[in-house]
């Protein structure tokens, strides 16, 4: 049965390293990258993580449908990194709307963040099954300014729910502070 850790922290705060860290002994590892290169920055970005990675990881670039790129592997990797859960969520988001970030519908939240726990539960239920250590790497949004559009807001608060959720469903979490790694849940923790 594979262990699931949470990596949760502010930007550039260390959670991909020390979440690399922890897989580091660990082989086979799969390492799924979840950006899609949609500007130069990201595309900046993205080459910063690959050099960083472990050149004997294999790697799957996908945030969607992730139990069935997987299917037939649940035992053949030790390791299973996703970096990261906020840009997974960005993206399941944007192929959900018409990309008017300026428009807010209840509605649209409502229904897209049932799909979107739906679609994570079926990634934590594979994580469970596989024989891997499994480590989600996400981003903690709420604790600085409120964001300026209505849009912004609600994926704030979207991104919070779906943080808890996974901290609920997770056996160890990990918050980042300046690289410095605080363990805020352990295995048996209630």
């Amino acid at each position: 049965m594979g262990k699931i850790t949470l990596i949760t922290g502010g930007a550039r705060s260390g959670k991909s390293t020390f979440a690399e860290g922890l897989l580091q002994e660990t082989h086979p590892v799969l390492y799924i990258a979840t950006a899609v290169p949609v500007d130069e920055e990201m595309k900046v970005r993205i080459r910063h993580h690959q050099k960083g990675r472990n050149p004997s990881w294999d790697t799957l670039e996908a945030f969607s449908t992730l139990p069935q790129r997987l299917a037939g592997k649940e035992s053949f990797y030790g390791g299973i990194l996703l970096d990261c859960v906020t840009v997974l969520l960005t993206n399941l988001l944007f192929i959900r709307s018409d990309l008017n970030l300026d428009r807010y519908e209840e509605g649209f939240w409502g229904k897209a963040e049932s799909e979107i726990l739906e679609d994570l539960q079926e990634t934590l239920d594979f994580f469970r099954k596989s024989s891997a250590e499994c480590v989600l790497v996400t981003n903690e949004l709420g604790q600085g300014l409120v964001p300026e559009t209505a849009f912004a807001r609600a994926f704030r608060d979207l991104q919070g729910r779906v943080n808890q959720y996974l901290a609920r469903e997770s056996d160890d979490v990990y918050l980042l502070v300046s690289g410095i790694p605080l363990c805020i849940k352990e295995s048996g923790d209630e």
